[in-house]
């Protein structure tokens, strides 16, 4: 099923009207009363929260459709600018992507130079001359994700090796971010 024109302009009649989704759904057939709501609500039409009641009226009196027809020019205008907002918004994105803005949030603890082996350092200094250096957008399930420089500059990038199995960094980095225990109790010290 999909929404025609016609089956667009009977859906904004009969909502106009006040008649349910249900109503509506079953008077366009071939379609949920949810996608009657998930249309009305892309499409911006009123809530009608006072036209609950007169809703169910609907059906025993004939003459109370007339009163609710003069609700109909309201959802319009309402409509109207309902579709212009998203293009708006989509077209500031693609430039947002290529700047990078700090979150203001400070970076969780990263170990220190002499926290970590001086081989596991070697090895992640060797890597990052081979690295990929990968923006966020590019990573994949198979690359390693990490990441190499201030979030907050035009620097910043991610290895981007082949990942070790199961983890999500390449061998280097996972000899930097995942040691064994007893190194982690000597740190305290």
């Amino acid at each position: 099923m999909s929404w025609t024109d016609e089956r667009v302009e009977l859906l904004k009649k009969m909502w106009g009207e006040g008649q349910s989704a249900s109503q509506i759904a079953k008077e366009l057939g071939g379609v949920t009363r949810n996608a009657v709501i998930g249309k009305v609500h892309r499409l911006g039409l009123s809530n009608r929260a006072t036209g609950a009641t007169p809703a169910k009226a609907e059906p025993k009196e004939k003459p109370a459709p007339a009163p609710k027809a003069e609700a109909k020019p309201k959802p319009a205008p309402k409509t109207e600018p309902a579709r212009p907002v998203p293009a708006p918004e989509a077209k500031p994105a693609t430039p947002a992507r290529r700047q990078i803005i700090p979150a203001g949030q400070p970076l969780p603890p990263q170990p220190s130079a002499n926290e970590i082996s001086p081989e596991a350092l070697a090895k992640v200094n060797e890597v990052e001359k081979k690295a990929k250096k990968l923006t966020l957008m590019e990573l994949t399930e198979k690359t390693c994700k990490w990441p190499v420089g201030d979030p907050a500059t035009e620097d910043f990038w991610f290895c981007g090796l082949p990942v070790e199995a199961g983890k999500p960094y390449c061998e280097a980095h996972v000899g930097v971010a995942f040691q064994p225990m007893s190194s982690r109790r000597d740190r305290r010290r």
